[in-house]
Parts: structure tokens; sequence; C-alpha cells
């Protein structure tokens, strides 16, 4: 054989795009690396421990899908206001218009806006919920999401049902200006018609909570949950750091620094936390008996 025919044979044999394909895609799927400690895991050990890394304890990020799947019983989850989804009210445009932006997530994501809502049960206790997902616009706070979770809350005092919402936002939606803050006191007045009821509500805290989001519900529950490691905060980092003039703790706006000075219940892993949610609502349910 020739030399000239031997390297056009190899030529061909690497430029296999096929066989290159195969390999990436392999070991995309098969292998992940910890952005905390580095640790190369097989990706399926990775979700059977509900995306937390067996090592140190790193969450990683989650969609709301796959927090259903975490912690509601097998085929009891029921949604509402599916079809619930945001106007373009302002014109909005940026880098591209604000309705192409909407358009585009709901292809990405398969969701209608930044959070799910609906009725489940953990062990057969009751609950409503509300699951905001970060992949939507950051998990942004626009008039959709302010009211679907009014309906949920509404819907969990009329059935008289313990509330569980779930936080995952960069705060209010530019996009939709003074409509996106007014979604705070909307959210907060029927949580206080809820509360009236004596009626359990319980916050769960996911990294990133920010802005509007934790100036308004996130804040306002009976038990505040948060996950390890979490970022829970208003303003920035920065923006502190510039008016104050000061510099900031390392572990400041984390879930640690804040349970250390009160502003949170507890500390649950992704792991434990359907269990720790089945032991509050077993006991709301057993004092509520006793009445």
């Amino acid at each position: 054989m020739s030399l000239s025919r031997w390297l056009s044979r190899k030529k061909n044999l690497l430029s296999n795009k096929n066989i290159k394909q195969v390999d990436f895609n392999l070991s995309q799927d098969l292998w992940i690396k910890c952005n905390q400690c580095g640790l190369l895991m097989y990706y399926k050990l990775l979700e059977s421990n509900y995306k937390v890394c067996p090592k140190c304890n790193y969450h990683f990020p989650t969609s709301s899908h796959d927090r259903i799947y975490y912690l509601f019983d097998t085929n009891s989850w029921f949604s509402i206001d599916t079809n619930l989804s945001s106007t373009d009210p302002l014109g909005f445009a940026d880098r591209k218009l604000y309705s192409v932006r909407l358009f585009d997530m709901k292809l990405k994501t398969g969701l209608s806006d930044a959070v799910q809502t609906g009725i489940g049960s953990i062990n057969n206790i009751k609950v409503a919920c509300g699951i905001m997902d970060f992949r939507f616009m950051g998990g942004s706070m626009g008039s959709v999401v302010g009211e679907k979770l009014t309906r949920l809350i509404e819907r969990a005092t009329n059935d008289k049902i313990p509330l569980i919402i779930i936080c995952a936002s960069g705060g209010a939606r530019m996009q939709e200006g003074m409509l996106s803050l007014m979604q705070m006191a909307k959210v907060s007045s029927a949580l206080y018609r809820h509360g009236e009821k004596s009626l359990p509500y319980f916050t769960i805290l996911t990294s990133p909570t920010t802005g509007g989001v934790t100036a308004s519900f996130a804040m306002l529950g009976d038990i505040i949950i948060a996950e390890p490691g979490a970022v829970i905060a208003f303003a920035g980092r920065r923006v502190i750091e510039q008016t104050i003039k000061e510099d900031l703790p390392d572990n400041f706006q984390t879930s640690e620094y804040l349970f250390k000075h009160g502003f949170i219940d507890l500390i649950v892993s992704r792991t434990e936390l359907r269990k720790q949610l089945y032991k509050l609502l077993f006991l709301y349910c057993n004092s509520n008996s006793l009445h």
C-alpha cells in the first residue's frame, strides 16, 4: 500500500463523526464532576442521591420536575393552573424582545412560567405546594408567578390543608416593572388569610433565593427550611459592601450564616427533606386532631 493511500485511509477513519459523537455523549452522560470538591462520579449515582454529592454534600441545581419526584408520593401530584402564561404588558426589549424570551424559555424548560403549583401527598398527608424553577428566567417573579401562588394559597385555605413553597429565584422580573413588584404584596396578603385559619406554611429556601422573593413570601413561613450552602439574600454582596463601606464575612448570605443569626429555623439536606417535612406535617395533623 502506498504512503499516500495509507494516509488517506487513516484520515477517513479519524474523521468518522459517528464514532466521535458516540464517545462524546457517553462521557457526558455517564460522568459528572462535583463543582465543590472535584469528585468525578457516575451520573446515575448522583441521580440516586437526589443530585447531592456523596462526598462533600454539595447540592447540584435541580428542576421543579425533579423536586416533585423527590418529595411526593408516587402518582399523587396534581398540577393546577398549568396554562397560565405571561404576556408582554410593557413591550419590553433588551437584547431581545421579552415576548421572544418567554417563548424561548417555554421551549427550553417545557414550563409555562417560573413556578409549578399543585396538590400532592407526602406519606398520604395532603399538601398544596408551589415549586419555583430557576431555569425559567432565573426563577424571576412576574405576574404569572404571583397569580399562580396566590391561587394555590387560596385553594389551600379553602381546602384547609398545609402549604409548602420551594423558593429558587433571582427576585422580581424587571421586564414586567411595577406589575412584578405588586406580586410581593399580593402573595403575602393571601398568606395572611391562610394563617388566620391556623394552617401551617413551610418555606424551603434553595440556592439562590434572592430579591423580592426573599423580601416577601420566602421569609413568612411558620417554619423556614434551607438547603445546605444555599445563597439567600435580598441585595447583592457588592451592593451591601459599597453601601456600608465594609467587607462582609466569606460565608455571608449563606444558609449556615443565616441559621446562626436566627433568620431560618432548619438546614436540611435534600436527601432528608421528605422525611423532615413528613415529621412536621405529622405533628401538625396530630396536634390539630386534639382540638
